[in-house]
């Protein structure tokens, strides 16, 4: 009989590495959104949320750290950059290990960062902390990996769990399932869990939850920009290949490439199902029934 784990292990394995190559190409090498001020670039509103995990944190040069699904290690590097700690990083993805060790290589971080194949449902070793915004949403178990989190940390757990439903989901509404239902299958998502589910996940697992709130809950005021902005588009020349009309263009062309066998296949499978994904998330942000960006901080009991 085929589980949940092996069902999520084949998601992870099985088509991250085009999903990856978009990705990199478009979102840079941290896979997440943030909250992001007016005159704010993305690429600071990304450095300024990676930097306040750190701070709350209370990552310091002498800190051992661990990160739990750390992708090609994006924050964990701007993270270095800040505090000097040393930072493993641990993500079921062998295409994602190799990718993310050259980048710590040529940023000079070798020594101090450094990304081992792995499953965060099962984890070995003693570390101080956790800050890095894991993925846990993309766990089968979520209790069972929290588990082993806490048996490996020393002190104190601090997760931005990223991908969220808010209070404002109705489960009964077709259109908010359809939404959700969208964001799990372009996210490689079992499901996406309530921030109550979450927190008692945590407790449960043996967990005190201090503080937790949506980093995103200011995304409609005047002085920000929505974390969705940047997947919307906008007919500018940074803006334009998320667009609509951009990221049929971009799809038409990979499409083309697949065709020539410049690029491999599946490559237009996976366009599709991103471009897809972008239009969900969009939707879930203006709905205000999702976040990307739940920020937990919890120690051990």
């Amino acid at each position: 009989m085929i589980n949940a784990r092996t069902v999520w292990c084949f998601m992870i394995k099985s088509s991250n590495d085009l999903h990856i190559n978009l990705l990199l190409c478009s979102v840079m090498k941290s896979f997440h959104f943030a909250p992001r001020k007016k005159g704010e670039s993305f690429h600071e509103s990304i450095i300024r949320a990676e930097h306040y995990v750190a701070l709350r944190a209370n990552i310091q040069p002498g800190s051992k750290v661990l990160d739990v699904g750390c992708g090609v290690g994006g924050p964990m590097r701007n993270i270095h950059q800040l505090s000097g700690a040393d930072i493993t990083g641990v993500t079921i993805n062998q295409y994602q290990v190799r990718v993310g060790n050259q980048y710590c290589a040529q940023k000079g971080f070798g020594d101090k960062c450094r990304i081992f194949q792995g499953d965060f449902q099962n984890l070995p070793g003693q570390f101080d902390e956790k800050p890095l915004m894991p993925p846990t949403c993309h766990s089968p178990d979520r209790r069972t990996c929290f588990r082993g989190i806490n048996h490996c940390l020393k002190r104190r757990f601090v997760c931005g769990h990223r991908l969220g439903a808010l209070p404002a989901y109705d489960a009964e509404n077709p259109n908010h399932i359809r939404i959700k239902e969208g964001i799990e299958v372009g996210n490689g998502l079992p499901t996406l869990a309530t921030i109550k589910i979450i927190v008692d996940d945590l407790e449960s697992a043996g967990f005190e939850v201090v503080d937790v709130f949506d980093a995103n809950q200011g995304v409609h005021s005047e002085y920000e920009i929505p974390w969705y902005y940047t997947l919307n588009g906008s007919f500018t020349l940074n803006g334009f290949r998320m667009t609509r009309l951009g990221r049929s263009c971009t799809h038409a062309l990979v499409s083309c490439l697949e065709f020539l066998k410049i690029a491999p296949k599946g490559s237009a499978r996976v366009s599709a199902l991103l471009n897809a994904a972008a239009l969900d998330l969009v939707e879930g942000g203006r709905k205000g029934i999702f976040t990307p960006c739940l920020f937990i901080l919890a120690r051990k009991k």
